[in-house]
């Protein structure tokens, strides 16, 4: 099990930039997040949730087509940090993100949220 927690949220004009965290930790302490999908997910009211940047097991990255060439993510060398820069935001960029992880997952399922199974509490970011 793992648990994850986000950071950095805030409100921001359009235009503007918002950087996201989020660290991760392995409940076992004989393992570690190498092994780990980890990505950012966000939902806004009355929507599904939606995938928005991932990184699999073996380090591709992945972006939703809304926020490629805006959004860059990036994952700390002990693999258990994600950080998602968020430049030029726009109204609808507007939700709660989540950070998510699973272990040994490839390809462009990192990036779906119906096959993700370890959440964070979310951190809403607001575009105005």
């Amino acid at each position: 099990h793992v648990q994850l927690v986000e950071s950095g949220g805030g409100s921001v004009q359009a235009g503007g930039s918002l950087r996201l965290s989020c660290v991760a930790a392995e409940s076992n302490a004989k393992s570690s997040m190498i092994n780990y999908c980890m990505g950012w997910f966000r939902q806004s009211p009355g929507e599904e949730r939606e995938g928005v940047a991932a990184i699999s097991t073996s380090g591709v990255t992945y972006y939703s087509d809304s926020v490629r060439g805006r959004f860059t993510l990036s994952r700390g060398n002990a693999r258990n940090t994600l950080t998602l820069v968020m430049n030029n935001l726009q109204p609808e960029d507007t939700a709660v993100y989540y950070c998510a992880a699973d272990e040994f997952v490839e390809s462009r399922a990192c990036i779906v949220a119906d096959e993700r199974n370890n959440w964070g509490q979310g951190t809403q970011v607001t575009v105005s």
